[in-house]
């Protein structure tokens, strides 16, 4: 059996954060966004682990763990297509690895087991799957191997989503697995922490 990779991509300059600082540096309730995708990520079981990073390189690199392997795209102002390609541009000649999961560093919340129900769907015959919260689709991504030069001609700010304007897509029931939510201000930082992570803490306690 195969190996499974998992890509978290963080390239982006995050312009609506309003910061001059890289978004998956943002602290979430003390931890980082990064740290929060990369645990997930870690926790789901896959390996490789890649991360893919663009803007603000230098300062992110060096708040990750040694074990992700990093993948820089100088092209990150492309558009998150470019970052996509970026990773399987390096995992293209590793024949060992059959499929590719991919999530975004500012979605903190999803949950380990999501990429874990993408992989069993992958087992049962699916080459192309995408997580749903809800009956809405939305992220992780599975690309199989026979998906990749389909993904190697996307272009812009959409990624996966483009695919499934053409390719059939299987839709995995993630609910109970953690939330999707993007954090794409400060604003939608701040009610992360005060309407889910407070009371989470609270209840916990």
């Amino acid at each position: 059996m195969g190996q499974i990779a998992i890509v978290i991509l963080a390239a982006g300059r995050g312009s609506r954060f309003g910061d001059h600082s890289p978004k998956p540096l943002a602290l979430l309730a003390g931890r980082s966004l990064i740290s929060y995708a990369l645990t997930a990520a870690f926790d789901s079981g896959l390996a490789p682990v890649l991360l893919v990073l663009g803007y603000g390189y230098q300062k992110v690199v060096s708040s990750v763990p040694p074990s992700v392997k990093i993948v820089h795209n100088p092209s990150w102002q492309c558009g998150i297509a470019s970052s996509l390609k970026a990773a399987l541009r390096v995992l293209e000649p590793y024949k060992s690895i059959e499929a590719l999961c991919i999530g975004l560093a500012d979605q903190p919340l999803v949950g380990a087991a999501s990429y874990q129900h993408l992989v069993s769907a992958y087992y049962e015959g699916a080459s192309f799957a995408v997580a749903t919260y809800g009956g809405f689709r939305r992220n992780p991504v599975l690309l199989a191997r026979s998906m990749w030069h389909n993904a190697m001609k996307l272009e812009g700010d959409e990624g996966a989503k483009q695919l499934m304007q053409v390719h059939p897509v299987v839709e995995v029931d993630c609910d109970g697995t953690g939330n999707p939510v993007d954090v794409d201000t400060k604003d939608e930082l701040q009610q992360l922490e005060t309407n889910i992570l407070l009371p989470l803490s609270l209840e916990l306690n």
